[in-house]
């Protein structure tokens, strides 16, 4: 079963007399497991997209289903309780609580949403830590750690609710190629253990290069879906 399917999805912004159709009657559907991206010029309605499948923003019309829910229509409350549960998020900026230790961070998600017992928490904050190897760090504030080292918490953060989908918004915008590169690795190998799906919005071709589906957005309207030959799977 797909995580996201999209029916005419459309979401119009309204600012005073003036329309903006962000998205235009879009169609798409993402499998498990994938990793894909949402590519196209500032402006193209990616980071809309993201927003509304991470329930971040409603549609404005049409239908969208993310891990078998129907999130057209949630309200405000079940909207969050819904990204709690089922999503992660990594960000361009990292996001990350700079009062909080990188094991906190990493740990908010399961006291904030999920409300796990200490035992469970605490070895699985540890176990996600280890997987980014970052399991060393814990004790390290945001601001004593790269900004590798910061996303590479970002994503451990995203995966610790066991979530099957991570939104990714621009997450190697702003690293370096190598450090880049590694959490792209990072990414892909979280995605084969934890057979999660993973969604971007980028413009950055090192993701471009390593995703198995690009779909290219120009005005609110999906232009085109590419399929990277032989599918990268591995």
């Amino acid at each position: 079963m797909s995580v996201i399917i999209a029916k005419q999805l459309v979401k119009t912004y309204v600012a005073g007399d003036i329309k903006v159709e962000a998205i235009r009657g879009v169609d798409f559907s993402i499998e498990p497991a994938s990793f894909v991206s949402f590519i196209g010029p500032s402006g193209s309605g990616k980071s809309t997209l993201l927003n509304m499948i991470g329930c971040l923003d409603p549609p404005t019309s049409g239908e969208l289903q993310v891990v078998g829910q129907d999130i057209t229509n949630l309200s405000r409350q079940d909207a969050a309780r819904f990204r709690g549960e089922h999503i992660g998020f990594v960000f361009q900026d990292f996001n990350l609580i700079p009062v909080l230790t990188v094991f906190e961070n990493v740990e908010y998600p399961l006291l904030m949403v999920q409300n796990w017992p200490t035992d469970k928490r605490k070895k699985r904050v540890q176990e996600m830590l280890d997987a980014v190897g970052m399991a060393d760090q814990g004790r390290k504030y945001p601001s004593q750690i790269s900004g590798g080292q910061k996303q590479r918490v970002a994503v451990a953060r995203a995966l610790v609710t066991n979530a099957k989908l991570v939104l990714a918004d621009e997450p190697t915008a702003n690293l370096d190629r190598k450090t880049a590169n590694m959490v792209i690795d990072l990414m892909k190998l979280m995605r084969n253990e934890y057979k999660t799906t993973f969604v971007f919005s980028t413009h950055d071709p090192r993701i471009v290069d390593n995703v198995e589906i690009t779909f290219e957005l120009e005005d609110g309207i999906l232009q085109r879906q590419k399929t990277a030959a032989g599918g990268h799977h591995g």
